[in-house]
């Protein structure tokens, strides 16, 4: 036996028992020796059974064998790897998947984005990855023709898989009949507090009306404040919305803290909510109504534009927190950046991104037609 087939046995041996994806993802930071590997699981009680492929460190995926599907999802964490609350959640549900604990009803990828970056707890190594897709990974974005780096090859795997995933799913019929569905929720976490500490993006969709079933099961994951984007961007889930037209998100789910100190019943409802989409239980949404939500649309993109950039408030000052119109937000060079309406509120404020790279949103409370 060679020493490839060794290691792939071993590694399968190994999680089958376990079901600890996390730890074998972080023990081989960016690849998996040997390749990829598949076995199957067999619920302990209904006898249904699931293939369990690894398609490379961090990228997992679980179809179900002896039933018909009809969601293709993806579940992404890690995309920064010091975001560690979601990172948990898709660990767990990972582990009682392969356990056998959870059926599987649909069609699903797992996605740890960054392992490396979870190793040193840091939001990325060299490159912020949720900058780097649709493309991004082989733009210039103001640093240098020819920059190369081991998060842009990760960025456009991590676009290949699900590329090939949602075209693998394409090509099966649909449990209902219709059309298969295709969703992908990326899930993060804040830098700083919010007056919201669960939010989410939907991104640009060019046009096509917004969802309320969606904005329906976010609010079952206990999500109710939303930010509305009219414009294309560089992030994981307008890259699944677009190129696939998957129901995309990008959810943010309290404040960055290390592992093992997340207070992980604050993510009940998330955890919840996603354990019952994977397994096809009744997801119990309630009826859509517009009190139910806080919808924001994005006002200004604030994009550092020079060495000399910072902000004219503290670090504790929470996302959502809203300023007077003519306000001045921040410094960048001789130019002051100002809100330019009453309420305007700043959402991710970091005045240490790259030159060229956003350093803040500003948002205004809307409402959906």
């Amino acid at each position: 036996m060679s020493d490839s087939s060794s290691s792939t046995n071993a590694f399968a041996s190994t999680l089958q028992k376990s079901g600890d994806f996390l730890s074998m993802t972080r023990a081989n930071e960016w690849t998996l020796p040997g390749g990829g590997f598949s076995f199957e699981v067999t619920h302990q009680a209904s006898k249904t059974i699931s293939k369990v492929t690894v398609l490379e460190t961090g990228l997992i995926t679980f179809e179900p064998v002896n039933r018909v599907s009809s969601h293709d999802i993806v579940l992404s964490s890690a995309v920064h790897g010091n975001e560690t609350a979601p990172i948990e959640i898709c660990s767990d549900i990972i582990a009682e998947l392969i356990r056998g604990e959870l059926a599987l009803a649909e069609r699903v990828l797992f996605i740890f984005g960054n392992p490396a970056s979870m190793n040193i707890a840091e939001r990325f190594v060299e490159e912020n990855m949720n900058r780097l897709f649709s493309g991004g990974h082989s733009q210039d974005q103001g640093k240098g023709a020819g920059l190369i780096n081991k998060e842009r090859h990760r960025a456009l795997l991590l676009e290949n898989t699900v590329r090939e995933f949602f075209a693998a799913g394409s090509e099966l019929p649909s449990a209902n009949g219709g059309e298969r569905q295709r969703s992908h929720y990326d899930l993060h976490t804040a830098i700083r507090g919010s007056k919201c500490d669960k939010f989410a993006v939907y991104p640009f969709l060019h046009g096509a009306p917004r969802k309320k079933s969606q904005l329906q099961f976010l609010n079952a994951c206990g999500v109710s404040t939303i930010l509305l984007s009219h414009s294309p961007t560089t992030t994981f889930s307008y890259f699944s919305s677009n190129e696939f037209g998957a129901d995309a998100f990008t959810v943010e789910l309290g404040k960055v803290r290390p592992f093992g100190e997340n207070d992980m019943s604050q993510f009940s409802k998330v955890r919840t909510t996603l354990t019952k989409l994977v397994s096809g239980q009744d997801l119990e949404l309630t009826a859509y109504k517009a009190s139910d939500f806080n919808l924001y649309e994005i006002s200004q993109v604030i994009d550092r534009q020079h060495e000399s950039f910072s902000l004219t408030f503290d670090d504790d000052v929470e996302n959502f927190t809203d300023f007077p119109k003519g306000h001045v937000l921040a410094l960048d060079g001789n130019n002051e950046v100002k809100t330019q309406q009453d309420g305007e509120a700043i959402i991710f404020p970091n005045a240490n991104v790259a030159i060229g790279q956003r350093a803040m949103l500003t948002v205004t409370p809307t409402t959906l037609s």
